[in-house]
């Protein structure tokens, strides 16, 4: 509603100052003549004609003609109209009436002041001067009214002008919109891969020990009842609670040290505030799973580090893993990993950095992101 008045208000000031100075040019030096010839029934008429050109350009001829496509139509009206105004000449027959209603108004002629009668001069051989009553000679056939023809033209290309930006702000509009549809569901997608993949190897991990008759099976039920509450309830919004992450996180962990060796060591290590800080929901645990998918040997002894620390609502996230030489190729070909790059670029475009890769042997993550205490 505000909207549409805004518009309406827009509308009635530029046909005001447009109309007004149609009359200041008309008018003249004849300022006594203002108000009567605002509302006469020739500037009236004037005015009139223009309004109609342009709504009729701009809510029938461009809606149903031109953005149809029926360009050579709406071509040959606009140049019909065009013809017409030049023909009839509306700017010049408003000259004359108001130059014939000013010549019939009493007292003195405009621009004239009272006074003495002028001296008498001899008739001489000259032009003479036309007839008080006889129109003026710039109404004659055969002269082209210049002014109505610009302000045709003017009229005409700004209703043309008008419906072509509405055209594309509507065009543009619905393509930002099929972009966000496009987004949402490649992201939602993305989620569905993540979800499954992540309680598959979980299942597994807890079968494992209640195979083997751990007392650590109720415990790793309890955990996984969290994580999966988690993941049902919480993870639909694209931004989560981050002290909420990091508790399922920790969960996670747990239930994967559960089924570890001697041999692997893990560390985590936590620092900075929390909490009111928000994250996208599943973003660290695809580093975290690879963590334990491609960084621990039954064989060999490994150390796994994972750093999780905030300052001044930025995340730096640090995991490092020993790289063993039979899972090195399939580390770069994780979906988790592929996965996560996309939700990063799709939830946090530039404001993100993301460093993966091997150092010393060893495969590392750095992962900056902002975490806001708020949705804005």
């Amino acid at each position: 509603m505000k909207r549409s008045w805004l518009t309406i208000s827009a509308h009635i000031a530029g046909w005001l100052f447009f109309f007004s100075l149609v009359a200041g040019f008309v008018n003249g030096t004849g300022q006594d003549a203002w108000p009567g010839m605002l509302f006469s029934k020739s500037f009236l008429g004037f005015s009139l004609l223009y309004l109609l050109l342009f709504y009729l350009n701009t809510f029938v001829l461009i809606p149903f003609i031109y953005l149809r496509g029926k360009y050579i139509l709406y071509a040959l009206v606009s140049v019909g109209l065009l013809a017409a105004i030049m023909y009839f000449k509306p700017f010049d027959r408003l000259m004359t009436i108001n130059r014939n209603e000013r010549a019939d108004m009493p007292g003195p002629p405009p621009g004239q002041m009272p006074g003495p009668p002028p001296p008498q001069w001899e008739n001489k051989p000259g032009p003479q001067m036309p007839p008080r009553n006889q129109p003026p000679q710039n109404g004659r056939p055969g002269k082209t009214d210049i002014v109505s023809t610009i302000l045709f033209l003017a009229v005409w290309s700004l209703g043309l002008a008008i419906c072509i930006i509405r055209q594309w702000r509507i065009t543009e509009k619905k393509m930002l919109q099929a972009e966000a549809d496009r987004a949402n569901a490649e992201l939602s997608f993305l989620k569905a891969q993540i979800n499954p993949h992540f309680l598959f190897n979980t299942l597994n991990n807890i079968y494992s020990l209640a195979v083997t008759g751990s007392e650590h099976t109720a415990l790793s039920v309890m955990k996984l009842s969290n994580i999966m509450r988690y993941l049902t309830d919480d993870v639909r919004a694209d931004f989560v609670w981050l002290e909420d992450e990091l508790d399922f996180l920790r969960d996670y962990i747990d239930l994967q040290k559960l089924r570890l060796g001697a041999n692997t060591e893990v560390r985590l290590i936590n620092a900075g505030e929390v909490a009111g800080k928000r994250i996208a929901p599943l973003i660290l645990v695809a580093f975290v799973e690879n963590v334990f998918k491609y960084g621990v040997s039954k064989q060999q002894p490994s150390v796994i580090t994972i750093t999780i620390e905030v300052k001044n609502d930025r995340l730096f996230f640090h995991t490092d893993n020993p790289l063993f030489p039979d899972k090195k190729e399939q580390v770069s070909t994780g979906i988790g990993i592929e996965n996560t790059r996309q939700r990063l670029q799709h939830l946090y475009q530039q404001q993100y950095t993301l460093s993966v890769g091997e150092q010393n042997g060893r495969f590392v993550v750095d992962l900056e992101l902002p975490v806001p205490g708020s949705l804005a």
